[in-house]
């Protein structure tokens, strides 16, 4: 991910945000931006315990910002029950960009 001339490599990203206690898993892929380009977007699944205990999206976005430097955190956050995976086992990044760019 370029994000206002940095490179950010999306599993740091995602391995910072496993540390939230509230996060079970996370998929860190570059969203358009119209104003700079590409921006840092995360998908998160909550653990079970923390899906009705109201944990938005600026929390963990400020989380994260108090862990990562400035132009690491990720700027969207969009909560999901799964993420897609492919035939191995890994995230399905593709189909997360996908999603970023089709406004699901």
């Amino acid at each position: 991910i370029k994000y206002k001339g940095y490179k950010v490599m999306p599993l740091e990203v995602e391995e910072k945000l496993y540390e939230h206690p509230a996060i079970l898993e996370a998929g860190v892929v570059s969203a358009p931006d119209p104003n700079i380009g590409e921006t840092i977007k995360a998908f998160v699944v909550l653990k079970p315990e923390f899906k009705d205990s109201g944990v938005t999206e600026r929390e963990i976005i400020e989380w994260a910002k108090e862990r990562l430097a400035g132009y690491k955190y990720p700027r969207q956050i969009e909560f999901l029950n799964l993420l897609p995976r492919t035939s191995v086992g890994k995230i399905f990044r593709r189909k997360l960009r996908e999603r970023t760019t089709n406004g699901q």
